[in-house]
C-alpha cells in the first residue's frame, strides 16, 4: 500500500488540520474503509468557552465521512471528565451515549462517534481507525490467529468480536496497558486501530501494517489468489476457479434490463427501493466461481458492512440466464424465500424488543450477469454497491490463506437491531413525498418540462430528464443533481416519435434506476396554418411527436409498470386547444385531441395493475418555452389582432382570472396528479389555464 503522506501538503498545518489531513487520505482509499466508516481522533490542549486551556479529544462525528472531512465534524470532548469511566465494571451503550454527550464541550457540535471511548482510552496523541480489506480478510478465516501471529508477531494486539462499545473499549485499553509498546490493534471482523504521537506517525504505521497483509495475503497465501479479470482459466482460482462464464457484455446488458423491474417490484413490497446494476470484472469473476454462491452465505465482512448490505445477498440460480421467464420466477421463488429465512433468522435472535425490518435483501447475485445493489435512493445503492465490492476484496484475502468465516448469526442480528443504529435512523429527515420513486419526463430541456422535471426531483424523485436536445438535457440533469445530491437525474437523448430511441430511453432506464414509477409525457410541437393550407409533411409530423410520441413512451411505460407490480401514474401534458380548439391550429389540436383519448384509454386498461393515467391541459405558458417559437408568436398575434408584443397580454386578460400561467403551475399539478395526494384519480383532466370560459368541460 502506498503511503501518500505528502510533506509540502502538511507542511504549515496544525495539529488539528493535520488531523483533517490524515483523515481523508484514509477515507480516499477504498481499500481501507467502507463508506462512512472508520474513525480518527487527536487530543490537545484547547480552549474551553471560559477561555481556559482544557484537555480534550477531537474525534470524527458521527455519520460523516473520512474522505470528506471538515473541522467542524470533529466534536471535542473534556478528557478528564471521559477519561475517569475507565474504572468502571459495565456500562450500557445508552448509559455511555447519555454520558458522553455530557463531556461535549461544544453543544452544537455533531455526535461524537460510538467508538470515543476506545479513542480515549488508548494513551496517545492521535488514533486512526480503518476497516481494510486485507487485514479484515485475515481475522475472518479459521487460522485467524495463527496468520495474524505470522504477520504481525508481538507488535499488535488482537482483540476478539465484540460490539462496539464499553466492553470493547476497556479491552483494547487493558491490551494496550499490558503492552505498551504495540504498534496497533486489530478487532476480529471489525478492522485496525494504529497510534502516535503526531497525525503522520498514526498514519506512517497505518500504511505499514496494511502492506504486511497485504503482502502476506499476496506471498503467503498458499492456494493463489486470482487476477480479477474475467478473461482466462486461472482468474477464479481463489475462489476455486470458473463454473460459469458470463454472457456477453451486451447480452449481460439485455437481461440486466429485462429483469430490473420484475427485481425492483419483488424488493419493494414494503417500500420503494432505486437499484443499481454492476458487471465489473470482479462481481463476475466472483458470482461465476465455484466457491461463490457458499461463500456468499457466510455473512457479512463486519458490522460496517452488514449495516449496509444485511447478512447474505440472493444468490439467483438460474440454468440458463437467458431464459428471462425462467429467471424471473427464479427470483420470485427466492425472494419468497429469502424473506421467510429472514424471518426465521429474526425469529430466533429477537428478544422481542424490536420490530422486524424490512426482509428483502439489499444484494441480488445472478451469475453470468451481474449484480443488482437496492437502497432507498440512488446514493444508497451505491454506497451498497461499493461495500459489497469490499466484501469480494475481503472473501479473495480470506481465501487466499485460509477459509472465510464471519459473525454468528447472534452477532449479525445484534449488529442489525443494535438500539444505536436504529436510532439514527430516528434522527433522519422525514422522507420527502416522492422519495424512493423515479420519474421520466419528456421535452424536459426547457419550458413546461424541464421545470417539471426540477418540481419532482425538489419532491425527492429520481428523475429521468429527456429531450431531442441532448446537451440542454445535460444541463438540466446537472443543475438537478447540484440542488437534489449526485445520482438524482440522469438525461438520455429522445425523440419521441423514433421507436428504436423510445426503446434504447427504457432499456437505459431499467439498468440506470430498476423502473418507474411517474411517466410525464409532455414532448410536443405546434405547427400552424389553416387544413387546406396545411402540408402533409407538417400534418404528419404533428400526429408523430404529438399523438404517435405519446403512443410509444406510455406503451414502454406501462408495460414495465406492469412488471414491477407496484403500480405508478401517467400524466399527459395535453393542451387547452383540446376542449376549445383554435382556428389556424388544426394539426396541434387533433393530434392533442388524440393523445388525451388515448390517456383515457389508458386509463381503462391499466387501472388493475394500479396504474393511473391523468391529463393536464395548460394554456399560454409562454416561460422559457420553445413551443412557442417566433413564427407561432406571430400567427397567434395575427389571429387574434394583436401585436406580437401584446401576445401574451392578451392570454393573460382572456382568462376569467386574469393571471399569467407560468411553468410552475403546471408543475404543481403534475405533481398532484404524480403523488399519492390523487391516489383514487384516474381518467381526468385538469386545466391550468386561469380559466377559459370556451375549455369547461361539457
Amino acid at each position: 500500500m502506498e503511503n501518500l503522506w505528502s510533506e509540502n501538503e502538511a507542511q504549515g498545518l496544525n495539529e488539528l488540520d493535520k488531523l483533517v489531513y490524515m483523515s481523508r487520505l484514509i477515507g480516499a482509499d477504498p481499500s481501507l474503509v467502507v463508506w462512512g466508516g472508520g474513525n480518527t481522533s487527536i487530543k490537545l490542549t484547547e480552549k474551553d468557552f471560559l477561555g481556559r486551556d482544557v484537555e480534550v479529544m477531537r474525534i470524527k462525528g458521527s455519520g460523516s465521512d473520512l474522505k470528506s472531512m471538515e473541522r467542524w465534524q470533529f466534536p471535542r470532548l473534556k478528557l478528564e471528565e471521559v477519561l475517569p469511566v475507565f474504572e468502571r465494571g459495565d456500562m450500557s451503550d445508552e448509559e455511555m451515549v447519555d454520558y458522553l454527550d455530557r463531556c461535549v464541550l461544544d453543544p452544537n457540535s455533531p455526535r461524537p462517534s460510538i467508538e470515543t471511548l476506545l479513542h480515549a482510552f488508548l494513551p496517545f496523541m492521535c488514533v486512526a481507525h480503518s476497516h481494510a480489506d486485507a487485514v479484515v480478510g485475515l481475522t475472518n478465516n479459521r487460522e485467524a490467529d495463527a496468520i495474524l501471529q505470522r504477520v504481525y508477531g508481538d507488535d499488535v494486539a488482537v482483540v476478539e468480536y465484540l460490539r462496539p462499545g464499553f466492553q470493547l473499549s476497556k479491552l483494547v485499553g487493558l491490551a494496550v496497558k499490558e503492552s505498551p509498546k504495540l504498534n496497533g490493534v486489530v478487532l476480529v471482523n471489525h478492522g485496525l486501530f494504529t497510534w502516535g504521537d503526531s497525525a503522520q506517525e498514526a498514519y506512517d504505521r497505518h500504511i505499514d501494517l496494511v502492506s504486511q497483509a497485504e503482502e502476506y495475503a499476496a506471498q503467503g497465501g498458499a492456494k493463489g489468489a486470482g487476477t480479477g479479470t474475467v478473461s482466462g482459466t486461472g482468474s477464479g482460482a481463489v475462489f476455486g476457479g470458473w463454473q460459469r462464464n458470463p454472457l456477453a457484455a451486451d447480452r449481460r446488458k439485455e437481461v440486466a434490463a429485462a429483469l430490473a423491474p420484475t427485481l425492483r417490484g419483488l424488493v419493494s413490497q414494503q417500500r420503494r427501493a432505486v437499484l443499481r446494476f454492476d458487471d465489473s470484472p470482479d462481481v463476475l469473476e466472483f458470482i461465476g466461481s465455484t466457491e461463490g454462491q457458499r461463500l456468499s452465505g457466510i455473512g457479512p465482512a463486519t458490522p460496517d458492512h452488514l449495516i449496509h448490505t444485511k447478512r447474505k445477498p440472493l444468490w439467483v440460480e438460474a440454468a440458463n440466464p437467458e431464459d428471462t421467464a425462467a429467471v424471473r420466477e427464479s427470483l420470485k421463488q427466492g425472494m419468497a424465500d429469502y424473506a421467510t429465512e429472514y424471518a426465521t433468522w429474526y425469529q430466533e435472535n429477537t428478544t422481542g424488543a424490536d420490530s422486524m425490518l424490512d426482509p428483502y435483501p439489499r444484494v441480488i447475485l445472478l451469475p453470468g450477469v451481474g449484480m443488482w445493489t437496492t437502497g432507498r435512493d440512488a446514493r444508497a445503492s451505491l454506497i451498497t454497491n461499493d461495500i459489497y465490492h469490499h466484501t469480494i476484496n475481503v472473501l479473495r484475502t480470506a481465501q487466499s490463506v485460509s477459509d472465510y468465516t464471519s459473525l454468528t448469526a447472534k452477532d449479525a442480528y445484534d449488529a442489525e437491531y443494535w438500539p444505536l443504529e436504529l436510532y439514527k435512523l430516528t434522527l433522519a429527515p422525514p422522507e420527502k413525498e416522492l422519495a424512493r420513486q423515479v420519474a421520466l419526463v419528456t421535452g424536459a430541456a426547457s419550458g413546461i418540462g424541464k421545470v417539471i422535471a426540477q418540481r419532482l426531483a425538489a419532491e425527492g424523485a429520481h428523475v429521468i430528464v429527456t429531450d431531442l436536445d441532448a446537451e440542454s438535457a445535460e444541463d438540466v440533469a446537472t443543475e438537478i443533481n447540484r440542488a437534489a445530491g449526485p445520482e438524482r437525474a440522469a438525461a438520455f437523448p429522445l425523440d419521441v416519435a423514433d421507436a428504436g430511441q423510445v426503446a434504447d430511453a427504457f432499456q437505459s432506464l431499467r439498468r440506470a434506476y430498476g423502473g418507474l414509477d411517474i411517466l410525464v409525457s409532455n414532448a410536443g410541437i405546434a405547427p400552424v396554418g389553416t387544413i387546406d393550407n396545411l402540408s402533409l409533411a407538417d400534418w404528419q409530423r404533428s400526429l408523430d411527436i404529438n399523438t404517435t410520441g405519446h403512443f410509444l413512451v406510455a406503451a414502454e411505460a406501462v408495460k414495465l409498470m406492469q412488471e414491477q407490480g407496484i403500480g405508478g401514474s401517467l400524466v399527459f401534458i395535453g393542451t387547452k386547444n383540446v376542449p376549445a380548439p383554435g382556428a389556424e391550429f388544426g394539426a396541434y389540436s387533433v393530434a392533442k385531441a388524440a393523445e388525451v383519448q388515448l390517456a383515457r384509454v389508458l386509463a381503462l386498461e391499466n387501472g388493475q395493475y394500479g396504474i393511473r393515467v391523468n391529463v393536464v391541459n395548460p394554456d399560454a405558458v409562454f416561460q422559457g418555452s420553445r413551443l412557442w417559437s417566433t413564427e407561432l408568436r406571430q400567427e397567434r398575434a395575427a389571429a387574434h389582432g394583436v401585436t406580437v408584443e401584446g401576445l401574451e397580454e392578451f392570454y393573460q386578460q382572456r382568462n376569467l382570472l386574469k393571471a399569467k400561467v407560468f411553468a410552475e403551475d403546471v408543475a404543481e399539478t403534475v405533481l398532484f396528479l404524480a403523488s399519492n395526494r390523487s391516489a383514487k384519480t384516474t381518467g381526468a383532466m385538469i386545466p391550468v389555464d386561469g380559466g377559459v370560459r370556451e375549455a369547461f368541460p361539457r
